[in-house]
């Protein structure tokens, strides 16, 4: 099955509803793209993952039904199976329905499978993407995944598996390109030591990056073989990116150190009002947001919502 086959609504199969596969990106509401703000405005139900920032749902339209899917590694999450079957049983509802995730679908969001089950019911899908919080980490603290000199390419693996399903890090490692680790922090122990049996000099930098993009975002500067101790010592928690790599040496341009305290190139001020829970208030963002998609439909950028995946 090609991916045009389930991506692309001009060869879904025909049905009464359709479900759109929407990242949510890292987690600050402004970054989210303007065609999922679009299409969180038409669904009548939204199926929200634990990771995605609840300031995303006042673009959600009044009278939509907001369902909690959580799935987060290492804690008990909704089935995915059932999941599948909850998508499938509302669009043949008729319904809009929009599945919500953080990150990317398409990137450790099991929008591949969803996908795939989706067309195998005969429903009409669309993706939307979202920035990966691997992209948005490394932004956050001024380090690029690729860079002439140092890294000719990126790869983006998760820690998550074990034993057969572990990436081959021997093979990664002689790559020398930028691998950025999802998921990896229960397992920084192990992680560590395989990396340097692959080869991985001990000295090579490491980028820790938690919660990424939010306002209570960590970032930690190590190296291979300090990274576990080091994790420990800051009582760095999931969810986690780790960055290593030559490009994350450090070069004075990140935001915050392990403390969560403001670094240089940061004003300690933003344009977002927070909320008490120091999560930012989505409200001014989704008018500014809403704002910008009318004056795009009023010029003809967003004809048609439920066309090409190319609209925007």
């Amino acid at each position: 099955m090609s991916a045009r086959s389930f991506a692309g609504t001009a060869d879904c199969a025909c049905g009464p509803g359709k479900v759109w596969l929407v990242g949510a990106g890292p987690g600050d509401p402004e970054l989210l793209t303007l065609k999922a703000v679009r299409v969180l405005g038409i669904a009548d139900v939204v199926l929200v993952d634990d990771l995605v920032n609840r300031a995303i749902l006042v673009h959600v339209r009044e009278g939509a039904r907001v369902i909690e899917v959580g799935k987060r590694g290492g804690c008990k999450s909704t089935p995915q199976a059932f999941i599948e079957r909850l998508m499938i049983a509302e669009a043949k509802a008729g319904n809009t329905v929009v599945r919500l995730k953080g990150g990317d679908p398409f990137i450790f969001g099991r929008g591949g499978e969803e996908a795939e089950a989706l067309h195998a019911a005969g429903i009409r899908c669309e993706i939307v993407n979202g920035i990966t919080s691997g992209l948005a980490a490394a932004s956050s603290a001024a380090v690029p995944l690729t860079h002439r000199e140092r890294a000719r390419g990126v790869a983006f693996v998760t820690a998550h598996a074990a034993g057969e399903d572990e990436p081959d890090w021997a093979a990664l490692v002689k790559t020398r390109m930028t691998i950025v680790i999802y998921m990896g922090v229960s397992r920084v122990g192990a992680l560590g030591k395989a990396l340097i049996a692959a080869g991985l000099a001990e000295s090579t930098p490491v980028l820790v990056v938690e919660n990424a993009s939010l306002p209570r975002e960590r970032q930690l500067r190590t190296r291979v073989d300090r990274l576990a101790e080091d994790i420990a010592a800051r009582e760095i928690a999931s969810p986690a990116i780790m960055v290593i790599g030559e490009v994350a040496r450090e070069n004075g341009e990140s935001t915050r150190d392990a403390s969560g305290d403001l670094r240089s190139g940061e004003s300690g001020t933003d344009d977002g009002r927070r909320s008490a829970n120091g999560v930012r208030d989505g409200r001014a963002q989704s008018k500014n947001a809403n704002v910008l998609v009318s004056m795009l439909s009023r010029g003809g950028a967003s004809a048609g919502v439920s066309g090409s995946s190319n609209a925007l």
